[in-house]
């Protein structure tokens, strides 16, 4: 979707070169996953490296000898600090960048432990798991997410990042928020393709959206012509391209699927409304083409 919506060519261009850069950023894009979860990990770290300071203060409180360890103790941060794959593919794809940059660690840290969630939270010493996930739910949606200095730092590491950082964070708070207290091996580790089958689509999926987008966005525009151009979001417009185009091409994949797939995608990615306004161009068009013959499905219930 990023890849398309970025594209500048036009459809007589060599796609040769943007098919790679769209498989080097699917690539790119699961990294700066794996560095925000190692981000994580790293501030649990910075949190239990603080209470160990304090427990060993010459001057040491009753607090500091006898902490409340409910935030290293979250079972969220657990799962994650323990997941083995995880840790397997933070080795493999070289996710070491807070061992350099371990202000950035401490910059979070500091955020977290003032803000009013944090103190909140820290109001009782235990929690069950539902507690424990809503907080690392709300301190990454309200406090990691959109904090300007990791932002900074995203960019000077990897310019290409940005683009890829509001679907990056919508994907991670969507893993944190299905989260279960007793998560299958590989959660965090999602595959970037189920198999080959599956990375040949996205491409076919890259080059045919492309290579119609004339024809796509007149259909498009046939659709929307009691809308005022301005007010379609650019997502929804990528999506509805690549929606219609896997309609008319793909003939093995059955409509509700297709329908299915870009309504979820639109309430994750674009706006509140995007899946109501997506859902009702596509509908329109569905009923139009299956009266007109155009829908050319083939294979058992698959219309």
């Amino acid at each position: 979707m990023q890849t398309i919506y970025a594209f500048k060519g036009s459809e007589s261009d060599d796609l040769s070169k943007d098919q790679k850069f769209l498989l080097f950023s699917i690539d790119n894009m699961y990294n700066l996953y794996l560095l925000l979860l190692s981000l994580l990990i790293e501030v649990q770290k910075r949190a239990e490296d603080d209470l160990q300071k304090k427990q060993k203060k010459h001057l040491a409180t009753a607090a500091d000898k006898d902490p409340n360890r409910k935030f290293v103790n979250n079972q969220v941060f657990q799962f994650i600090k323990e997941d083995l794959s995880l840790k397997n593919a933070f080795e493999k794809n070289n996710i070491n960048y807070w061992d350099l940059d371990g202000e950035y660690v401490e910059v979070i840290f500091k955020a977290i432990i003032s803000s009013d969630l944090y103190h909140e939270y820290m109001a009782t010493r235990v929690s069950d798991f539902k507690e424990d996930k809503d907080f690392v739910v709300d301190i990454f949606k309200d406090i990691i997410a959109p904090n300007d200095k990791l932002y900074d730092y995203i960019e000077d590491k990897n310019l290409t990042w940005l683009d890829d950082l509001p679907t990056v964070n919508t994907t991670i708070l969507k893993q944190l928020r299905k989260l279960k207290s007793n998560p299958i091996d590989n959660y965090f580790v999602p595959k970037l393709y189920k198999d080959d089958d599956d990375k040949q689509f996205a491409i076919q999926l890259f080059r045919k959206t492309l290579l119609n987008t004339t024809a796509l966005n007149k259909e498009i525009d046939l659709k929307t012509q009691n809308w005022d151009s301005d007010r379609i979001a650019d997502v929804d417009f990528v999506l509805l391209q690549m929606a219609i185009c896997e309609l008319q091409k793909f003939p093995s994949i059955p409509v509700k699927v297709t329908m299915n797939e870009y309504l979820e995608i639109a309430k994750e990615y674009s706006t509140p409304k995007s899946s109501i306004f997506i859902n009702g161009i596509l509908d329109k068009l569905v009923k139009e083409y299956e009266a007109d013959g155009k829908l050319n499905k083939v294979g058992r219930g698959l219309m």
